[in-house]
């Protein structure tokens, strides 16, 4: 199993954790989220916790604004720009440990260091779209499927902010299951898909998504619709109750017959301040050899 870590970019920073609390700075903005497995100690004084622009209570499940901030920020990675906007959920829009797949994706997306033309990718689950904007820019045709409309929004003005309003890039709202289901009727094919499955959710026309009722399901009708050379399958999951070792056992089942190598880990993010490692989630890739 594989860890990959960060310590973040330019415009992210765990800037440390402690009794049950992320300190992060997303931009110019500091924010307090809550995090339940982290129950060591901080390692920064108490004035850099009281010194931030809004905290997420948990309890009354809304965000606490300590200073005036906008009601979205802009931030970037390379050459991609995204808004950050305090979500209900505590989320911003942004996963900062992606950015270990988002360039592990573009190297797949090339050979040899020149982009390979022609090349199509499906995003499940897509969220705000920044997976599926890194992959446009590298001259692929996207398709984004995600079951919320204001998250597809989200990912459309994320596309404006990036200047790849020209990139082919379809959003669809639609349940992940049933597009793929559609997609394998259509004869469509892909080079490469993305997923990051929740653990429950619904479709928009109130389809239920079970993860552990519904993953294989939806990773067996993805193999049907993977190109004669597919180039990766990238899986990320959080708040699973279960190991990344579960990925992998899922996704032999379905890519032994594939030349290529499977790797499964977790995400890490590195903080700032004592250099520990926070797991954020788990993955599974697999890539053509």
């Amino acid at each position: 199993m594989k860890i990959l870590s960060t310590s973040g970019w330019d415009d992210y920073e765990l800037l440390d954790t402690g009794n049950g609390m992320r300190l992060e700075r997303f931009g110019p903005y500091k924010l307090i989220r809550p995090d339940p497995q982290i129950i060591w100690r901080p390692r920064l004084e108490r004035q850099s916790w009281i010194n931030v622009d809004a905290v997420f209570d948990a309890e009354k499940k809304k965000w606490i604004i300590k200073k005036k901030m906008p009601e979205k920020w802009l931030l970037s990675y390379k050459n991609i720009a995204f808004y950050a906007k305090l979500s209900p959920f505590k989320h911003t829009g942004v996963f900062p440990e992606q950015i270990l797949q988002w360039e592990w994706m573009k190297s797949k997306l090339r050979n040899n260091n020149e982009v390979q033309k022609n090349l199509k990718v499906l995003n499940l689950f897509g969220y705000t779209g920044i997976a599926s904007l890194l992959c446009a820019a590298e001259g692929s045709t996207v398709t984004h499927v995600d079951a919320s409309r204001p998250t597809i929004n989200w990912a459309r003005e994320n596309q404006s902010a990036s200047q790849l309003m020209d990139k082919p890039i379809r959003w669809i709202l639609d349940d992940a299951l049933k597009f793929v289901q559609r997609e394998v009727k259509r004869g469509i094919r892909y080079d490469g898909i993305i997923m990051d499955p929740p653990v429950y959710g619904h479709g928009p026309d109130g389809e239920k998504w079970d993860f552990n009722e519904s993953f294989s399901k939806l990773l067996s009708l993805c193999c049907l619709v993977l190109s004669n050379k597919p180039l990766f399958i990238l899986v990320n999951a959080y708040a699973i109750s279960s190991s990344s070792l579960m990925l992998e056992n899922v996704l032999s089942d379905y890519v032994s017959d594939l030349s290529g190598t499977l790797e499964v880990g977790e995400l890490a993010l590195k903080e700032k301040s004592a250099g520990r490692l926070l797991s954020t989630g788990i993955f599974a890739r697999w890539a053509k050899t």
